[in-house]
């Protein structure tokens, strides 16, 4: 069981290696107010938090919220959470509130024009959203490298949509989203473009795998030839 947790754990590391590069360059100086909209059980939360970051997390679920209070516990940090969605964004945390937004993995499953309406409302001027969603294409590639060929032709025809996955985004319809709610888009990075690909065995038995992966997706998250292939786009704007 601990080497299963700690596989798990070294795979997430690899995942999120690049967001975190991104934030923690943007994020350096003083510390910033920021709101982890569906921040969950607090994963990115208490590592801001324990920056010397003051951090609220927006998240609708009683229990993931619960978790969080634990987790900021244990590592001795304070984390405000808030329970309510990007709906009610302005009215549980206020206008021109925020420094910095966390947007991860929430716009595929809410009304993302809304969603971003929303955020620009909490910003303060010259604040800073860094959004994280799932890219269509890369589901396509890895629904056909599967063998679910039918499945990749329809998600592929059909658009960004999936009932029980929520949307899936193209660049060229993000930059749209974020700019017709009045955000300028600063770095662009493709997430996870071969993290996905590689078995989860090669990186447990193969000594140094898990840090040479982790250089590969630094290396090709900046390169706009490999963007279609990332699992996931992180953009950062103001």
């Amino acid at each position: 069981m601990v080497q299963e947790n700690q596989s798990t754990e070294r795979r997430g590391s690899i995942r999120t290696a690049v967001v975190w590069d991104v934030l923690d360059a943007a994020l350096a100086g003083p510390p910033r107010e920021v709101v982890d909209i569906g921040g969950g059980t607090g994963g990115s939360a208490v590592r801001l938090a324990a920056s010397g970051h003051r951090v609220s997390v927006v998240d609708p679920s009683p229990d993931a919220l619960a978790a969080l209070a634990r987790r900021a516990g244990e590592e001795g940090v304070e984390v405000a959470g808030h329970q309510g969605d990007v709906a009610g964004l302005v009215e549980l945390v206020g206008e021109s509130s925020a420094d910095v937004v966390l947007c991860h993995g929430v716009l595929e499953v809410v009304d993302p024009a809304a969603a971003l309406a929303a955020i620009r409302a909490v910003l303060r001027p010259g604040g800073v959203l860094s959004l994280l969603v799932a890219q269509r294409s890369a589901a396509v590639l890895a629904r056909a490298m599967a063998g679910h060929f039918v499945h990749a032709k329809e998600l592929l025809e059909g658009g960004g949509g999936e009932p029980r996955r929520g949307h899936r985004f193209e660049l060229t319809e993000l930059r749209e989203l974020v700019r017709d709610a009045g955000f300028g888009v600063d770095a662009v990075h493709g997430i996870r473009v071969f993290a996905d690909h590689v078995p989860g065995a090669l990186l447990d038995v193969e000594p140094g795998a898990a840090a040479a992966l982790v250089d590969l997706e630094r290396t090709a998250a900046g390169r706009e030839e490999y963007l279609p292939l990332a699992t996931q786009l992180h953009l950062l704007c103001s």
